[in-house]
């Protein structure tokens, strides 16, 4: 379905290594040579095996990972802004350009650190740049841009990968057009999905409803008022049958319909094929609302809020870990089949860790309560009872007095603040609370509720609808900064560095990433009803970083 409304920078000396100009990969498998040129750029490893290693002085030198070109041209080869350092772009589509009077004059997308006063390097001038730190122009680098003794045939590797960097056209980039995909697993709750779309279709249409019809082109800093206002489209696609058949369909849809990102989503039981098929593509996605994450920190394209409840699995095992009066054993119950199965595999590894017994009691799937009195069956008093379950489970427990002292919930699962728990568990029970709490969030929150008032969005799913408006706000700021830099990875380098200045972070504290980091909240709270019955939730303790 279409949906269209009208320093620690390391390898400096890479900066000059670069690329025949407009070289485009094939499609196929990447030969030898790319692959030689890949790791050298992203990993500092040479085609031997042995590591990269970069000279400042004789007596100061970095080696492997620590010297890879990644570390400061970045995985774009677009560069990037520390403190008072600016590192230039280094793909051929720059270093390669002729000389022009002005910025202006370059026609090039517009990136900080982009040169207009210099010949274009050689083959010849970029392999000498690199290995002796000498510009086309013949002064010397900064200090910070290390030296590298490659040999010929490495050196043409690397220069080659450098050529393939930030290829144009890009997919999903028209005109005056940017193409969204965004994502619906076919067991994702309906209500969650509902509310999402309703956000991100009135958030594009607000979007249109502002852009230009003919954008002013951006070159210099005397034109850095005139913003690039293309229009967005929508592209919603809807999975479906098993999730061992999800990466062929979107490998269907994103042939149909190229995008240049996917933004949002929502998932059920798992979002692991989804989340392969966007990393192998290349395909940004970012902040979908999964539950159940895939934690693949190496990984680069796919962006997440959180954890999920395996946040919460971290937030529990840190409290009872941490606890002095250890419990007898740790009593943990969910239903086969759902996302509390990931998170009991692993609070229950996190807390063998720290010697602690974990008995764990999987409840088939059925009706409403069915098979929890024996799941509960033989916990006592001293032991500590987690339970990874949905809100009818919950309301279903027995109304008389919990087996255990010390229990558990899931906020993600069990309905956060509206967790239908009976009032004789309240005084024992701590739930797993992947957010900031409601009274120091609500001024966060605000500008987007009253976003969904003006425009009569009903709130079927607030906490979704509030990421999925964070989102789309993300998005939009981001674009504005990279003006018409549109890659697809230079994207998500800049969210990256977007989300630390950040003030309006909706359900959260703070948001930050960084090379490395796929969850930009990196923490939570463990929270207690205030009253036997009703939704008032209270922290018990500090904000948890486990």
């Amino acid at each position: 379905m279409t949906i269209e409304i009208p320093v620690r920078c390391s390898s400096v000396g890479l900066l000059l290594v670069l690329l025949a100009a407009g070289t485009a990969a094939g499609a196929g498998a990447a030969s030898d040579t790319d692959a030689a040129g890949r790791a050298i750029y992203l990993n500092g490893v040479l085609s031997s095996g042995l590591s990269l290693e970069g000279r400042r002085d004789p007596d100061l030198k970095i080696q492997g990972a620590t010297a890879a070109c990644v570390n400061c041209h970045r995985r774009s080869g677009l560069g990037m802004v520390e403190g008072r350092n600016t590192v230039p772009p280094i793909s051929g589509l720059y270093l390669f350009h002729p000389r022009a009077t002005t910025v202006d004059d370059l026609n090039l997308p517009f990136v900080e650190g982009m040169r207009a006063d210099r010949d274009p390097y050689t083959d010849t001038t970029l392999a000498r740049a690199i290995r002796e730190g000498v510009g086309v122009d013949g002064r010397p680098f900064n200090y910070l841009m290390p030296r590298y003794a490659l040999g010929d045939q490495d050196m043409a590797a690397l220069i080659g990968y450098l050529k393939g960097l930030t290829r144009v056209p890009v997919p999903g980039v028209d005109q005056n057009v940017l193409h969204f995909a965004t994502i619906v697993t076919p067991d994702a709750n309906r209500f969650q999905r509902k509310g999402m779309l309703n956000v991100l279709q009135q958030y594009f249409a607000d979007k249109n409803a502002n852009a230009r019809a003919q954008s002013p082109r951006l070159r210099s800093s005397r034109r850095m008022m005139f913003k690039v206002n293309s229009r967005w489209q929508l592209h919603v696609w809807e999975l479906k049958g098993a999730p061992s058949s999800w990466e062929g369909q979107l490998e269907k849809d994103l042939a149909r319909e190229p995008v240049f990102a996917v933004i949002s989503g929502v998932g059920g039981a798992t979002w692991a094929p989804v989340h392969h098929f966007c990393e192998r593509a290349q395909l940004p996605c970012l902040f979908p609302n999964v539950q159940l994450p895939v934690v693949a920190e190496q990984d680069f394209y796919p962006l997440y809020f959180s954890k999920g409840v395996l946040l919460e699995a971290e937030l529990i095992a840190h409290r009872l870990s941490g606890e002095q009066a250890k419990p007898r054993r740790v009593v943990q119950v969910f239903r086969t089949g759902d996302i509390g199965e990931a998170a009991s595999r692993a609070l229950a590894s996190s807390l063998r860790q720290s010697g602690l017994e974990v008995v764990t009691r999987a409840v088939a799937a059925g009706s409403v309560g069915k098979g929890l009195a024996g799941a509960l069956e033989g916990v006592s008093a001293t032991d500590a009872l987690v339970l990874w379950l949905r809100p009818p489970d919950i309301a279903a427990l027995s109304a008389a007095a919990p087996p255990s002292a010390t229990v558990f919930i899931s906020g993600l699962m069990g309905g956060l603040a509206g967790a239908p728990l009976p009032g004789a568990w309240r005084s024992v029970t701590r739930m797993a609370y992947p957010f900031d709490m409601s009274s120091q969030r609500i001024v966060r929150i605000d500008y987007a509720r009253s976003w969904f008032a003006l425009r009569h969005i009903p709130v079927v799913d607030e906490p979704v609808q509030v990421d999925t408006y964070l989102a789309c706000g993300l998005v939009s700021e981001t674009l504005s900064h990279m003006v018409d830099s549109f890659f697809r990875d230079y994207l998500v380098e800049r969210v990256e560095s977007m989300l630390a200045h950040r003030i309006l972070t909706g359900n959260y504290p703070r948001l930050a990433l960084a090379p490395g980091q796929r969850f930009a909240s990196k923490g939570g709270y463990l929270a207690k009803f205030a009253e036997p019955t009703g939704t008032r939730l209270v922290e018990d303790g500090g904000w948890i970083v486990p």
